[in-house]
């Protein structure tokens, strides 16, 4: 079953117990989906899933922190809740050392020696790590290790 099939089903879910938070986020979140599908004129593959999903995944920190810089505490609250159910739909994120041994191998394999190869160990390891950590944390530590 695709993603949005299992999120529908979890809306249902949240009908019957009444829960209106987690449907409406749930309903956010299928609405994202279905409109990346609409654009691209075909349903999504996971990958396509993933990538939306982290597009709001973003959405929902951000706006959380416009929000508390704003002195909008409530409003950064229910950010954070829809985020929370967002990332139930997400695959478990990598730890630091485990990303860390992904960029040590793509730095091997690629003979990386200087911030040069940046590119290259880049296009290596982000599709090893999509959708499990975040792009501009990899950034960071692909730099560290070639500078």
């Amino acid at each position: 079953m695709s993603r949005i099939g299992t999120i529908e089903d979890e809306i249902k879910e949240a009908m019957r117990s009444r829960d209106a938070e987690r449907r409406d986020a749930l309903r956010l979140i299928v609405n994202a989906l279905k409109n990346s599908e609409k654009e691209l004129q075909r349903p999504l593959s996971e990958d396509e899933e993933l990538q939306v999903l982290q597009r709001e995944r973003k959405r929902r920190v951000e706006a959380a922190e416009a929000f508390r810089a704003g002195g909008r505490e409530e409003q950064a609250d229910a950010e954070e809740r829809e985020l929370a159910i967002l990332e139930e739909f997400m695959p478990e994120p990598l730890g630091e050392e485990e990303i860390e041994e992904i960029v040590d191998d793509a730095i091997a394999e690629n003979g990386a020696t200087s911030m040069r190869d940046f590119g290259r160990v880049m296009a290596d390891v982000m599709p090893q790590v999509s959708g499990r950590a975040d792009g501009s944390v990899v950034s960071q530590l692909v730099k560290e290790k070639l500078a």
